[in-house]
């Protein structure tokens, strides 16, 4: 059950090895009273990690990979002196939940959903064991709400999306909204259908924080820059028109190869193309999703 992402781990170590861990930093940019975004510079740092920091303590979404704890740790310091509280996990990938041994061995409290936590607690291809450090204590099946720092903080649940355990956090009262890997902002998305997540199911969830969001909300996607509500619609009609346009030649009785031969996402490989998922590979997930 749990091919823990053979992808997203490779991804991770990929982009890493290109640069010295010694060299990426996070810069942190407030987008809010209390709130800040960390991001990764010099080098891929794991998704957009998000803290929110007040009288009540310390919460934090995601927590990079383990090469970059040092570095991290240091970035929170920064911002605060205080210790982390909870830490909330969008999703399963190590690249978001890479360092929740050191984080949950330190007594922070980890939280995700119900599938997360099942998923982590699922051996490894090669027999070895998620540490129970590493583990949520706290698991929602739909949603749950933190009352902390002066403001509400809706975490819910997205179906069968990027994976089958995502989860999202929409700050009310600084109308902040947290994606995780259900926004790849300017890039092409990764769908983990060997983690429970869908094409169709990933598009039924950027409708719904799309339906979510207003002009002025700050959008944190999992990657990339920060968004507002028109980015998030640029990029669903982007896969909305892309799954129409693989979907075209599919109903021709095309063959996957045959359809990824005739390029039918051309028009979007300059803009959205990237290292980890190519415009081939996008394709190949729409054409196999349908």
């Amino acid at each position: 059950m749990r091919k823990l992402l053979l992808s997203a781990v490779t991804l991770c170590f990929f982009l890493t090895s290109y640069a010295n861990t010694a060299e990426i930093t996070f810069k942190n940019t407030s987008v809010g009273d209390g709130l800040y975004v960390l991001q990764g510079v010099g080098g891929f740092a794991g998704g957009n990690i998000m803290l929110s920091v007040g009288d009540d303590g310390v919460v934090m979404i995601d927590d990079s990979m383990p090469p970059l704890l040092t570095n991290l740790k240091k970035a929170i310091s920064e911002i605060t002196p205080k210790p982390i509280t909870f830490l909330v996990n969008t999703h399963v990938h190590k690249d978001h939940t890479g360092n929740n041994a050191s984080f949950g061995g330190e007594g922070v409290h980890i939280i995700g959903h119900d599938n997360l936590r099942t998923r982590l607690q699922a051996p490894a291809d090669d027999g070895s064991a998620t540490p129970t450090d590493a583990l949520p204590v706290i698991t929602f099946p739909s949603e749950i709400t933190f009352h902390l720092n002066g403001d509400d903080a809706r975490v819910f649940h997205l179906e069968m999306a990027h994976t089958d355990g995502d989860v999202a956090i929409y700050f009310k009262k600084a109308n902040v909204l947290h994606t995780g890997d259900v926004l790849f902002n300017g890039l092409f998305p990764f769908i983990d259908t060997s983690n429970g997540g869908s094409v169709q199911g990933y598009i039924a969830a950027q409708k719904l924080l799309y339906s979510i969001a207003d002009e002025n909300t700050v959008i944190v996607p999992g990657h990339g820059p920060l968004a507002k509500r028109a980015d998030l619609k640029t990029a669903l009609d982007m896969l909305e028109d892309s799954v129409k346009r693989v979907a075209k030649l599919h109903k021709k009785g095309m063959t996957e190869d045959e359809v990824v031969a005739k390029n039918p996402l051309k028009k979007y490989h300059e803009k959205w193309n990237w290292g980890f998922i190519t415009t081939e590979k996008i394709t190949r997930t729409i054409y196999q999703s349908l």
